[in-house]
């Protein structure tokens, strides 16, 4: 991998991690274009993968920083002591906590007992990846159409996070798209577009920091100097590209539905069912 192709790579994880149009599709078709994937050992892609998600990571991190100085404290604050109050006597803060925390268990699961097949050719598939770029838009459209909008953050209820949490781990189908599946769920429990996404925002630190520093140090040992300084250079350019990502959907889903990303998920898997099948990648 060269410069130029570890910062493609990088805006592209940026703006897709953040937009419900799949990261990990959009990355395996860059990587089967420039032939970066290597059929034999998918795991490296896999591992590279998961290491640039901590630029995106980083962006979240920045972008939420107000968020994650008050949450932590008034969560460990009112949780960890000996007057603790049920949930939803607890603030605004703290209950967010909780909701983190407990949408956050299932992909743990379930991603650690599937962790052969993630990191697999299985999930490098460019049929899944079309046939789930195609299926995650007809179900956000649904969504779209169905959903009450009617709830924020407050109105959350444990079971919408356990929900959430659960749909999240479709996301771990390449084509899906974490924030795809999280902010469709979002919807389906009545959520607010806005709200839809900024939960599923925070929703990804947690998997994205272990899953990202586990891939950084199993894969560590095995990189080159050339290939560290591109992962560098790749998640740098993620974490730029990420912030103003989820700047423009925040301020987007204000005004506007998910329809154009829906309509754009099924052009591309379209497109990438064309290209399978002429034998362009």
């Amino acid at each position: 991998m060269n410069i130029f192709q570890a910062i493609i790579l990088g805006i592209i994880q940026g703006l897709t991690e953040f937009i419900p149009i799949s990261s990990t599709a959009h990355l395996t078709i860059a990587g089967k274009l420039m032939g970066l994937i290597d059929n034999t050992h998918p795991e490296q892609w896999t591992a590279f993968m998961a290491v640039i998600q901590l630029g995106t990571l980083a962006a979240v991190l920045f972008y939420f920083s107000k968020e994650l100085k008050t949450v932590p404290i008034a969560f460990f604050k009112e949780n960890f002591n000996s007057s603790r109050k049920p949930f939803a006597a607890q603030s605004a803060d703290s209950r967010l906590g909780y909701l983190i925390a407990i949408g956050s268990i299932p992909i743990f699961t379930i991603g650690f007992a599937l962790k052969k097949i993630i990191e697999g050719s299985l999930t490098k598939e460019l049929p899944i990846i079309a046939g789930s770029l195609i299926l995650l838009a007809v179900v956000l459209y649904i969504a779209e159409k169905v959903s009450s909008l009617k709830k924020n953050t407050d109105a959350m209820t444990i079971k919408d996070s356990i929900i959430i949490g659960l749909v999240q781990c479709l996301a771990l189908i390449p084509g899906s798209s974490r924030s795809g599946t999280t902010i469709t769920a979002g919807l389906f429990v009545g959520l607010n577009r806005e709200t839809a996404a900024r939960y599923s925002f925070l929703l990804s630190i947690p998997a994205v920091l272990v899953s990202g520093l586990y891939q950084l140090a199993k894969s560590y040992k095995h990189l080159s100097g050339a290939d560290s300084l591109a992962l560098i250079i790749a998640t740098a350019f993620a974490a730029v590209s990420g912030y103003y990502a989820i700047a423009f959907m925040i301020n987007y889903l204000k005004t506007r539905t998910n329809l154009v990303f829906i309509i754009y998920r099924i052009v591309i898997g379209l497109a990438l069912i064309f290209m399978i099948y002429r034998g362009i990648v």
